[in-house]
């Protein structure tokens, strides 16, 4: 039976300063090299998850924006993909509680993601300086320009007592994701397709090369739902407590490359 291992990158697989060790990269090199399935689950985009994983050679379509795409690791292309219904309706009602997120969208069929600078947060800020340079940035001047295109990801970081009220009035309409951000601790509310998730985009992928099992690594509470479909789920020591209870055992740390060392004890060669 073949076996799909799937990885998220902050704070599993990636170290705490957003790196990945030249360890790490040197055993998974060699383990896809011999036959490993592996790809990752992130949060991130296609363009920043190539950018911290520098030097990992994955082959396999990744997992990114949560499970809206499964995309192409070397062409890009959108294999998988989730729409965002109602976002129109979704920005208003933000903009209304004076609330004005980072908005991810196709516009002229160019992925961009777009803010209101002088509406940002200091948590947006801090997070936008992380991508800075990005090919995707796109400032605006107004909110109604957050509407263009087809959209396909929101990110809200502010403040709890107005994010809170938000998850709740979304979380079931939408899939949503609310966390602490582990690098700024700022709060985010991340609103995302119904269908988009971690765990139905790894059973995707799952189908397309033909595996009857799953191996998953994490941290974070939007890890749980792929642990709940993965045959395996290992949680760094450093994870969230709740996907603690949830996980077939628990690895070392993201800082001590804690999915590595499991991946070169317990792969094996020929493993179907």
């Amino acid at each position: 039976m073949r076996t799909l291992y799937v990885s998220d990158l902050d704070g599993t697989l990636l170290r705490s300063d957003e790196t990945v060790s030249s360890y790490t990269c040197g055993v998974i090199n060699a383990l896809v090299e011999r036959g490993m399935l592996f790809s990752f689950a992130t949060a991130r985009s296609l363009v920043t998850t190539r950018k911290v994983t520098r030097g990992i050679g994955v082959r396999l379509p990744l997992i990114v924006y949560n499970g809206a795409f499964v995309m192409d690791s070397a062409t890009g292309e959108i294999l998988i993909e989730n729409r965002m219904d109602g976002a129109q309706e979704v920005l208003c009602d933000l903009f209304s509680r004076g609330v004005y997120p980072i908005v991810y969208a196709f516009i002229d069929g160019i992925e961009k993601f777009s803010f209101v600078p002088r509406l940002c947060t200091p948590g947006m800020r801090a997070f936008l300086e992380t991508r800075r340079g990005d090919i995707r940035w796109n400032e605006v001047d107004s909110p109604d320009e957050l509407r263009r295109g087809s959209i396909f990801y929101i990110v809200c970081i502010g403040e709890p007592d107005k994010l809170a009220p938000l998850h709740d009035t979304y979380k079931d309409r939408y899939h949503c994701v609310y966390h602490v951000d582990i690098y700024t601790r700022a709060q985010w509310l991340e609103i995302m397709p119904r269908g988009a998730s971690k765990s139905s985009a790894a059973r995707k992928l799952m189908d397309m090369l033909n595996c009857g099992r799953l191996v998953a690594f994490g941290d974070a509470l939007n890890d749980i739902d792929l642990f709940e479909l993965a045959d395996e789920g290992y949680a760094v020591a450093n994870a969230h407590e709740n996907l603690k209870r949830l996980a077939a055992g628990v690895i070392a740390s993201n800082d001590e490359d804690g999915v590595a060392r499991w991946l070169e004890e317990n792969w094996k060669d020929g493993e179907k």
